[in-house]
């Protein structure tokens, strides 16, 4: 009996250990995108995922910034390599495409059809999403920006996740703040984004995943 007793005992603290170590366990957050989010031009280091990461750290957050960036990558793009982003296995989701779709003048009804599917996909696995919202350029014209900018409003009120309506918001533009082919920000480009976006985010990060 005592051996049985003992046994439990063992098991019991085992168990407590493992509980112990998942909630100690950092929250995972898978930026998907494309080079805005892979750092285009920019060491690792200053790349959005990884300053968002530093910052957030900073403030107290035990969080990884998963980068899943890749340049060139459209809406379809994103939702052709889904499942191989998800196998780093997130909690959490920044939902950051859309801009290619636009420099491309890509169907905004396709864009939006493909993030719907992205967004569906993430919350059947259990993943929190947040959209970062994208603008077309001014130069595709009134009814197609129209048109592309309602993506994200609609998506966000639709799956109700929330919403940050412009990824470059306080950058695009600004010549100080990008590369030189004005459409990438610099590492100055990119603190300023997170500087914006990391209290949206660590709110974000306050609802549990699941």
């Amino acid at each position: 009996m005592k051996r049985i007793v003992n046994g439990l005992a063992a098991a019991l603290a085992a168990l407590c250990l493992l509980v112990g170590q998942a909630s100690a366990a950092p929250a995972r957050v898978l930026m998907l995108g494309d080079s805005l989010t892979a750092g285009f031009g920019l060491p690792i280091a200053e790349s959005l995922p990884s300053q968002l990461e530093a910052v957030l750290k900073g403030q107290g957050l035990d969080v990884v910034i998963l980068n899943g960036g890749v340049s060139g990558d459209t809406t379809a793009g994103g939702l052709a390599r889904l499942d191989w982003a998800l196998a780093d296995n997130p909690a959490y989701a920044l939902l950051a495409l859309g801009a290619n779709d636009a420099l491309r003048g890509l169907s905004p009804d396709k864009a939006y059809e493909n993030l719907d599917v992205i967004i569906t996909r993430l919350k059947a696995k259990k993943v929190k999403v947040m959209i970062l919202g994208m603008l077309a350029p001014l130069n595709l014209g009134r009814d197609y920006r129209e048109s592309f900018d309602a993506i994200f409003p609609k998506l966000a009120a639709k799956h109700n996740v929330p919403l940050y309506p412009f990824l470059l918001d306080g950058v695009a533009l600004e010549p100080k703040l990008n590369q030189r082919d004005g459409i990438h920000p610099n590492a100055d480009g990119v603190k300023i984004i997170v500087g914006r976006l990391a209290p949206l985010v660590r709110q974000f990060l306050e609802t549990p995943p699941g």
